[in-house]
């Protein structure tokens, strides 16, 4: 009888613990929802208690943004402003993928152009709009130049600097094989290198926001840049913040866009870093 009430408690010592459930992690919209809702509480409260020439809240917000809607304001504002913003915006991602592919994948390239990309990168552009204005006028053209410095070179940069960092040996796989140049370069560099376009493309988007603003100010004043300082010299602050939040959307909007087409062309990323989406 002893032998078997021990043989009974060794076996129940035997069995493993059974493990606590996994709390299940809040999704990350909620959690984003929730931040939103906290700052927006926060904000009118706070909002409420200044001057309104100094700040406003977002129910002035609101009411300000419908009457910009209504009077059609806003629509003929964004039309005019994403225009020259596209157009900059894609031709930079058209021009300085490939001329990144070609700093990283050839030397000679790499010590004749990098230097100008990186001294680009690191000037102030800013610096350059009157001479653009006198080269190109205070129309539609300066106002895309000014997109395209301003984005190109965080993409040209990024591209490169993946190339660069695309392991040898998935190099030296391909040329075992005896794969020409064009076919490693479309095969294993560009695959490889995808992560660092994207992040490439997602910085560039801020800087061509900016630069949208930036030509708005310096050239012919028009678009959300015109709403803005309009508004500002009537000392109108809750119109002001209208076209400040819609840049802010768009920019948002423009990297969840590009993060949809990075899990999209390359899924294989999310699971070699680990992350899941929710």
């Amino acid at each position: 009888m002893m032998v078997d009430i021990a043989d009974k408690q060794s076996k129940t010592a035997a069995l493993p613990e059974a493990e606590p459930a996994e709390r299940r992690a809040l999704p990350r919209w909620l959690i984003t929802f929730a931040s939103i809702t906290g700052m927006l509480i926060f904000w009118e409260i706070f909002g409420r208690q200044i001057n309104p020439v100094f700040g406003s809240y977002p129910s002035a917000i609101a009411v300000a943004f419908w009457d910009l809607l209504v009077s059609g304001q806003l629509w003929s504002a964004l039309y005019d402003s994403l225009r020259p913003f596209l157009l900059g915006y894609g031709l930079a991602i058209v021009i300085g993928v490939p001329l990144g592919l070609l700093i990283g994948g050839f030397r000679t390239a790499e010590a004749a152009l990098g230097i100008y990309v990186t001294a680009g990168y690191a000037m102030p552009l800013v610096a350059l709009v009157p001479l653009l204005i006198l080269w190109l006028g205070l129309g539609f053209t300066v106002k895309v130049a000014v997109v395209f410095l301003m984005a190109l070179f965080p993409i040209c940069i990024n591209t490169w600097l993946g190339v660069v960092a695309v392991p040898k040996t998935l190099i030296e796989v391909g040329k075992s094989f005896v794969a020409p140049d064009l076919v490693i370069l479309r095969r294993i560099v560009l695959p490889a290198t995808l992560p660092y376009i994207m992040a490439g493309v997602r910085l560039a988007v801020g800087r061509a926001v900016v630069a949208m603003v930036i030509a708005e100010f310096f050239t012919t004043i028009s678009g959300l840049g015109a709403v803005i300082i309009n508004s500002a010299n009537n000392f109108d602050t809750a119109t002001m913040f209208v076209p400040i939040i819609i840049l802010m959307l768009m920019a948002v909007g423009l990297n969840s866009l590009i993060g949809f087409v990075e899990r999209t062309v390359a899924p294989w990323q999310a699971e070699i870093a680990g992350r899941e989406r929710e």
